[in-house]
């Protein structure tokens, strides 16, 4: 009920009429039954742009702290991220990777569309990082098609840093549903997952026209390459709203 009172009620309106969204290609969007739609990340309003825009609802992993904060805030946060939908997930243990994993299996087993970020931040330019192989690893376990979903213009309504708003267009497309049926039973080998989880990062960078680099965002950040012993911390997909 919530998700629809924002959609319609508000914020979405204020949205419509303040950033003046475009979508293209919502006809890719199925109608019924489990998919995963994976985004690329340049900022906070991503999250909202998409559902927004979307026919059916899209269902985020969130990260837990947004449902423990404690005080007044605390509660208004948990009611929010609660009502539209998100689902809380510990990302601090060492089964953070699979525990996200087990959450967005059960949204797909209800059949419901599932929203991850393979770059596993928000990019830290504009440009599009290199993708984790979690989102890859899901698709082949479970079998659902995974939709492209491709934000332009986020980063410019509510940029990194302290809280902002800007009166910027929002473009919003859907790509054609990828079908990786050809890897079945091969979930779990690495060049498999590697070669998914580039098909996909290809086609957000086609629908984006955004340059693509070819390493992990959260390294950039820290102004260094993964190695070996964190390829496995990579396979996590990102929450909805970090």
């Amino acid at each position: 009920m919530f998700y629809w009172l924002l959609k319609f009620v508000f914020p979405g309106p204020f949205m419509h009429l303040y950033n003046r969204p475009v979508v293209e290609g919502v006809e890719n969007v199925p109608t019924d039954g489990p998919a995963i739609m994976a985004g690329n990340h340049l900022s906070f309003a991503d999250w909202l742009f998409a559902p927004l825009l979307s026919p059916r609802r899209i269902n985020y992993l969130a990260k837990a702290e947004y449902f423990t904060t404690p005080g007044i805030k605390g509660r208004l946060q948990k009611f929010f991220f609660s009502g539209t939908g998100q689902y809380p997930i510990d990302r601090s243990g060492a089964t953070a990777a699979e525990d996200a994993l087990n959450a967005a299996r059960k949204l797909l087993d209800e059949g419901r569309l599932v929203g991850l970020y393979p770059e596993g931040t928000r990019s830290p330019d504009g440009r599009l990082y290199k993708g984790k192989t979690g989102m890859a690893r899901l698709a082949l376990e479970t079998g659902v098609p995974v939709i492209p979903v491709a934000v332009i213009g986020t980063d410019k309504v509510s940029p990194p840093g302290p809280f902002k708003w800007r009166r910027q267009r929002v473009t919003l497309k859907f790509g054609a549903p990828l079908d990786f049926s050809r890897y079945e039973g091969m979930s779990g080998n690495r060049f498999v997952e590697r070669a998914v989880t580039d098909e996909v990062m290809y086609e957000l960078m086609r629908l984006t026209g955004q340059e693509y680099v070819d390493v992990y965002a959260h390294s950039f950040k820290k102004g260094t390459k993964p190695t070996d012993n964190q390829l496995e911390a990579n396979r996590i997909p990102d929450t909805a709203a970090s």
